[in-house]
């Protein structure tokens, strides 16, 4: 009687299957990999069409207009705006603006200190939530625009970002940017804010909503002082040399 074999066959559909498995993940890891470059590359080139392009209108902009069927916009030059205005908005809002790569450490450790957010938002990340972001608390929002800061501080110079910031930000209900905020509260135009009435336009900023620059509270008169007084101080120590320049 033949005996029977005992060699045990191959493996091979295990072999397979674990080939499968291993090509799978690399497909999978390629393209993660290319997903992050391409929304990198992305935004890379948002970026850069920002240093030289205007941005016509924002996401904030655009639901305030649908809300109030339309606001009051127009884009001026910083160099049509007068230099106390951009000097006041600095003061207000990030008095070490020319300092920074983006993020002011020194605030965001004070405002730790302090139980607040208030003053650690620089004016880099306010420009990039204005202009590729959206108004929100959201983690999401916070981490891209930690992600967006530090390209638009390395590819736009700090001029760049200050007039942006300038000609997007909300001074009053629908009205967006200096030159209309000029014209809506003291019917002048940007170029002859007197050093007063810039005072007064970046006080109502944190809260453009519920103040008014041309019928200031106590408060906001206060707080146009200090600001006033800030704008003449970071332009005597040179903490305004890197916009005025």
């Amino acid at each position: 009687m033949a005996k029977r074999s005992t060699k045990t066959k191959p493996k091979a559909p295990r072999k397979a299957k674990a080939a499968v498995k291993v090509t799978l993940h690399d497909r999978l890891r390629r393209l993660l990999l290319r997903s992050i470059a391409f929304v990198f590359l992305v935004l890379v080139a948002a970026v850069l069409l920002g240093r030289v392009v205007n941005p016509p209108t924002t996401a904030y902009m655009l639901g305030e207009s649908y809300r109030l069927d339309g606001v009051d916009h127009e884009w001026v030059p910083l160099e049509l705006i007068s230099p106390v205005m951009a000097r006041s908005v600095v003061a207000a809002e990030d008095a070490n603006f020319c300092e920074h790569w983006g993020f002011d450490v020194r605030a965001i450790k004070l405002a730790i200190a302090e139980g607040s957010n208030r003053g650690a938002s620089t004016l880099s990340q306010q420009t990039v939530k204005n202009v590729y972001l959206w108004h929100g608390r959201t983690y999401v929002r916070k981490a891209l625009e930690a992600g967006i800061t530090p390209l638009v501080e390395a590819i736009w110079p700090k001029r760049r970002i200050l007039e942006v910031y300038l000609n997007v930000a909300e001074f009053d209900e629908g009205v967006f940017g200096v030159e209309a905020a000029a014209r809506h509260y003291f019917d002048v135009g940007p170029e002859a804010l007197s050093a007063q009435q810039a005072a007064q336009l970046a006080a109502v900023l944190p809260s453009p909503k519920k103040r008014s620059a041309s019928r200031p509270t106590a408060y906001l008169k206060r707080r146009a002082a200090q600001i006033r007084s800030g704008a003449a101080t970071i332009e005597a120590d040179g903490r305004a040399d890197c916009f005025e320049s």
